[in-house]
């Protein structure tokens, strides 16, 4: 199996592992401190510093916690932000420091207005949302899930097979079930998801 099959499957493995770790950890503090458990991101911010404060040394350990959530967020806003940076550079012949200013200025800004509307500009609202739960609304439930459907579909119909196989390295039967997947069941069941999102049952 290739890079791209082992990295796949540690992806998938070790964000699994991590998810299911962070929720034995955090929702238990939650419960016990009546904390609101659909609070979203911020729960993080609600339930850790609760964490620290009981346990020996917390405060250093909080602090170099929240240190490595600043490192992390930043490292994964700049690989976010690279594919368009490339797209600028190699599409419109930007120059690449040009190209990240603008882009990076550009998320800077919204990630302030996002900070604002938990305070100076609370009450500027769109759609009845402020502007930080107007954009989890339109990437948790409209972005991710389209992001997904036009994924699948540029694997199952766009990618030349040879191509495909000779990355994945899969058997005949396996690439044949996951061309099948790729260009039906996932585009399927993803839309279904979609759907849901955009109109809950009641």
């Amino acid at each position: 199996m290739k890079a791209i099959g082992k990295t796949v499957l540690a992806i998938g493995a070790l964000d699994t592992i991590v998810a299911l770790v962070a929720g034995l950890a955090i929702f238990p503090i939650i419960f016990a401190n009546n904390m609101d458990p659909a609070a979203g991101p911020g729960l993080m911010f609600m339930s850790l510093p609760v964490a620290f404060g009981q346990m020996p040394f917390g405060q250093l350990f909080g602090v170099l916690f929240f240190v490595l959530v600043g490192i992390a967020a930043w490292t994964s806003a700049i690989s976010l932000l690279e594919p368009t940076v490339a797209f600028l550079v190699e599409k419109f012949e930007m120059k690449r420091t040009s190209a990240s200013i603008l882009l990076g200025s550009g998320v800077w800004a919204l990630g302030l207005a996002c900070l604002g509307s938990f305070n100076v500009i609370s009450d500027v609202t769109f759609f009845g949302k402020n502007t930080f739960d107007l954009l989890d609304y339109i990437t948790a439930n409209i972005m991710l899930p389209l992001g997904g459907i036009l994924i699948a579909l540029f694997a199952g119909w766009v990618v030349k097979d040879k191509f495909a196989q000779d990355e994945l390295e899969l058997s005949d039967t396996v690439f044949k079930l996951w061309k099948i997947s790729m260009k039906f069941t996932a585009p399927v069941a993803v839309a279904i998801v979609l759907y849901f999102l955009l109109f809950p049952m009641s």
